[in-house]
């Protein structure tokens, strides 16, 4: 790979597994120092002088601390990709636990709302961001028996929406890629019913891969994407043409 993120450092939440890790990785092979921030501890990056800090994306102080150790710890933040999510159950509306439609939001929208706004005054003082929010197609349509997660999705392509518009005069770029399924270990969240509609509204007849949703999502947070803000970036084998 090349190193075209040599000298940058890098925030991923979520990103001990999943679409996250190997965002992660290849931020990491490409040179940049990376900050993982997750429930779990212990992924393994290429490279040297890596970071991480274990937390509840939903808890508002334990991102803001996080941001700050994380600042300290690497110099600055040059990129925030928000990769942490759930998936909550398939259920009806109509038999939704309350409990678990709060869950799903304070961990997709609120701690996506968290941790934009920890990083933002990092990068307004640096003068450079990139910001990459990992919504889903779901947030665009709507899945049926996932009304929870279908609408914190659709809330973090409001808030890229927003955001983007708010520093567009700035050098700091926030994007969203709305990805279709793709077979990681949220799939364990889910029923088999739901995974089989997923796949049935793919014209490609596949799920996509760990490493497609990456390569997109690291070139939204390279220098080279430097005049798409507010914007969202389907990968969803021609499910989503619009």
């Amino acid at each position: 790979m090349n190193g075209r993120f040599e000298g940058q450092t890098a925030v991923v939440t979520g990103g001990a597994a999943g679409i996250g890790y190997e965002v992660a990785a290849r931020l990491a092979r490409e040179g940049a120092r990376v900050s993982i921030w997750d429930r779990s501890d212990g992924a393994e990056l290429p490279g040297e002088g890596h970071h991480s800090a274990v937390l509840d994306v939903s808890d508002e102080p334990q991102v803001s601390a996080a941001a700050e150790a994380t600042a300290q710890a690497l110099g600055k933040i040059d990129i925030l990709v928000v990769s942490a999510g759930i998936t909550g159950p398939n259920r009806p509306l109509a038999d939704y636990p309350p409990e678990d439609w709060r869950r799903v939001i304070d961990i997709n929208l609120n701690g996506a709302f968290y941790c934009n706004r920890a990083v933002v005054g990092h990068m307004l003082r640096n003068n450079y961001g990139r910001i990459v929010n990992i919504a889903s197609v779901a947030g665009k349509e709507g899945n049926p028996n996932a009304s929870a997660y279908s609408s914190s999705k659709a809330g973090v392509i409001g808030m890229t929406k927003s955001l983007g518009k708010e520093l567009a005069r700035t050098p700091i770029t926030v994007n969203c890629v709305t990805p279709a399924a793709v077979r990681t270990a949220i799939f364990d969240q889910m029923t088999p019913e739901h995974i089989d509609f997923m796949l049935s509204k793919i014209p490609m007849g596949r799920f996509g891969s760990v490493e497609e949703i990456a390569a997109l999502v690291c070139w939204l947070a390279s220098r080279e994407a430097s005049f798409s803000t507010g914007a969202v970036f389907d990968a969803t084998g021609g499910r989503s043409t619009y």
